[in-house]
């Protein structure tokens, strides 16, 4: 731990990390607007997602500022991806079943899902839909229900209503009342996000 921090930040930093969730994760695939990735990234912090993925082939890697939803992009780590298969082998080699967000005929309501399972939700770009690639190899879609005119969200807003889903349900199954990190994990992470 490189120089000062009060008691008070130390405790803020470990209550954080002892309900931060490891088994559930967004996937952005190819969103284009860095103030969109802030924002969901805000949001990840906000309902505990300790990791993301990037999956970025054809857009830009997103330049993300120094503005306050920005700020969040050091307390949620993020992990980049070129290869589809790497990504989603590593995915169903640990046991995590992956969802993409869609409209087709098949797709399913938000809170037809089991989110206590670990759980890895693809976010598409707000332009072309999912990328082709993972479209062919995730076959389960989700939608999130709404009633008025306007049959979408903005993919930021999506994201943060799926991020309540995924935390009420797991708050209810009594997944968030103990940390998902071994001991020497949490204290590991303190000293790293005492450097922060």
């Amino acid at each position: 731990m490189r120089g000062f921090i009060t008691p008070e930040r130390l405790e803020r930093i470990k209550t954080v990390l002892a309900h931060r969730q490891r088994d559930v994760t967004l996937v952005m695939d190819n969103i284009w607007d860095p103030h969109n990735v802030s924002a969901i990234l805000r949001s990840c912090d906000a309902f505990g997602i300790h990791r993301v993925h990037l999956y970025y082939t054809s857009e830009k890697w997103p330049d993300l500022g120094k503005k306050s939803s920005a700020s969040a992009k050091k307390w949620v780590e993020r992990v980049r991806h070129e290869e589809p298969g790497e990504m989603l082998d590593g995915f169903a080699a640990a046991g995590v079943q992956v969802l993409r967000t869609g409209f087709s005929a098949t797709a399913r309501p938000l809170f037809d899902f089991d989110f206590t399972r670990p759980t890895a939700v693809i976010l598409s770009n707000e332009h072309r839909g999912a990328s082709p690639e993972l479209v062919e190899r995730v076959d389960q879609e989700l939608y999130i229900p709404m009633q008025g005119m306007v049959q979408s969200l903005n993919v930021s807003v999506a994201a943060a209503v799926i991020l309540y889903e995924m935390f009420s349900q797991r708050r209810r199954a009594g997944l968030l009342d103990s940390p998902a990190f071994s001991q020497a994990e949490l204290d590991a992470l303190t000293l790293e996000w005492s450097d922060r």
